[in-house]
């Protein structure tokens, strides 16, 4: 199909009184529905995002080919904009690139669907007065096809243009919509070659978000996670003693390690001064983790100094605890194990040891025999029950004499339930069979630092927290001018290290 348009061009008396149908609408009309038709139109020109951008080949090429068929001296491929008709690709018209949107081609073309031929250009009402047919280039003949998009909206047209008056078949205007159809699909590749970077683009935007997010969330982690562990390396460090205290004729060495730098542990050790010259040291673990047995655990430490200065018996101050965690609603129903022991300097050398036991695993005794090795013997006080379980609960007591040479291990049962490579928890029966294998003279810091090394081999160390206590005395040939006490700790918040702290008593 094509409209063959003649309209004489006729001055203002003669065109009054014309049908209003031989005149073909302005170009912007008025009437709201032509307003709403020229909005959509134009946003389907945005879609597809073609104005001002750099010359292609394939347009190029049509232009050169609607030239060539119809051997015409111009061919143009045009959008028509909001103000202006721009020249996508233009055989025959060197250096323009955009006309005005005035009527009588393009602008007037693009409004209807099928082909447009005007044969004498200066015979038209319209088209006459276009700057092309009226200014020097001169345009005679004018045919256009629209090039239409998939859902039927004109973005704008392929064109022949001569400088005489001629005539084209209906066969010819085919030709020409089926150049304006190659246009058509040149476009819908490319729109679908923009969908797919915009989509990439939108995915790329979605995941660079995504990332963002997740290294927002990450650093937001990481700073709660170190907040944590700082705030339970502040906690674990109440619940303590910062330093091992001198005493006379003993040598004294600890370790300490958390299961996770972000939790407080609920496993305790203290040793201090009571009266007559005597010495009282305790170690234990409290049920569970966290605040609550953090506080649990400070009841602990403070109320054994407490009962120990009134009574220094270790069965009456595991009794007075017992008593204090059954009475404070606080404490709920969380228990523990103990070991409390009480040290007597001996007037032979050594110190009498006193160990009473609220349900805690044996105290290990190390002494020398003959041949250099060490005898490894349970301090075990048979019958002591859990500590706040029980109102009746009774606890039993042990005494040894600790001599030069000889040295006596406390820990929690992180220690023998610590797992082998082979699966297996290291239990009284290995923890046994390591201590045997000491040195003697024993030596307290020896001890933790061998009992510390053997941790680091296992792989599963972190199951629970360890807590560790040595005493030993020192032979006579071997004592320097000053005890040392040592202390290693392992809290948080770097739980696979340990701080070495020495005190030496002058």
């Amino acid at each position: 199909m094509l409209t063959v348009r003649s309209v004489p061009c006729l001055g203002e008396d003669e065109t009054r009184d014309m049908p209003e149908q031989a005149i073909l609408p302005a170009i912007a009309p008025s009437e709201p529905s032509a307003v709403s038709v020229e909005t959509a139109r134009m946003a389907a020109v945005h879609r597809y995002d073609i104005l001002d951008t750099p010359p292609d080949g394939a347009y190029d090429r049509v232009a050169a080919l609607a030239a060539r068929l119809f051997e015409v001296p111009v061919a143009t491929v045009t959008i028509v904009d909001e103000d202006r008709i721009w020249f996508r690709a233009a055989h025959g018209l060197e250096g323009v690139s955009e006309i005005g949107r005035d009527p009588g081609l393009c602008a007037s073309a693009v409004l209807i669907d099928e082909a447009t031929v005007i044969p004498d250009t200066l015979l038209d009402s319209v088209a006459c007065s276009n700057p092309l047919v009226a200014g020097p280039m001169g345009v005679r003949f004018y045919a256009a096809a629209p090039i239409t998009t998939a859902d039927g909206y004109r973005l704008g047209t392929v064109n022949i243009l001569d400088t005489r008056p001629r005539e084209i078949s209906e066969a010819d205007a085919s030709i020409l919509g089926d150049l304006a159809s190659m246009v058509g699909d040149q476009l819908e590749l490319r729109l679908s070659a923009l969908k797919a970077v915009r989509a990439e683009q939108e995915r790329r935007r979605v995941e660079e978000e995504r990332r963002q997010a997740e290294e927002k969330a990450r650093r937001r982690a990481e700073r709660d996670k170190a907040a944590i562990a700082a705030f339970a390396s502040t906690l674990q460090r109440t619940l303590v003693p910062p330093a091992l205290p001198a005493v006379p004729g003993l040598e004294l060495a600890c370790h300490y390690k958390t299961a996770s730098p972000q939790e407080v542990g609920g496993d305790f050790y203290d040793v201090f001064p009571v009266s007559g010259g005597q010495w009282a040291f305790f170690l234990g673990d409290v049920c569970g983790k966290g605040a609550e047995a953090a506080s649990v655990t400070s009841l602990i430490r403070y109320t054994l100094r407490a009962a120990a200065l009134v009574d220094a018996d270790p069965v009456a101050a595991l009794k007075a605890l017992n008593t204090t965690l059954l009475l404070d609603a606080a404490v709920g129903t969380r228990f523990c194990t103990a070991v409390f022991g009480l040290l007597d300097p001996a007037r032979g050398g050594g110190f009498t040891v006193t160990l009473a036991t609220g349900g805690h695993p044996p105290a290990y005794h190390l002494s020398p025999v003959e041949g250099g090795d060490v005898r490894v013997e349970a301090a075990r006080a048979h019958g002591g029950m859990l500590v706040g379980a029980f109102a009746e609960a009774a606890f039993a007591s042990h005494t040894l004499h600790l001599a030069p040479g000889e040295g006596l291990l406390l820990y929690t049962d992180g220690l023998t339930e610590a797992r082998t490579a082979d699966g297996h928890m290291l239990d009284d029966t290995g923890l046994t069979e390591f201590l045997a294998q000491r040195p003697a003279p024993v030596s307290a810091g020896a001890l933790i630092d061998d009992t510390v090394a053997l941790l680091d081999t296992l792989p599963d160390t972190e199951r629970d927290d360890v807590a560790l206590l040595a005493l030993s005395v020192p032979t006579p040939d071997a004592a320097p001018a000053g005890i040392t006490t040592t202390a290693h700790i392992a809290a948080a918040p770097t739980a696979d290290v340990s701080v070495r702290q020495e005190n030496r008593r002058p």
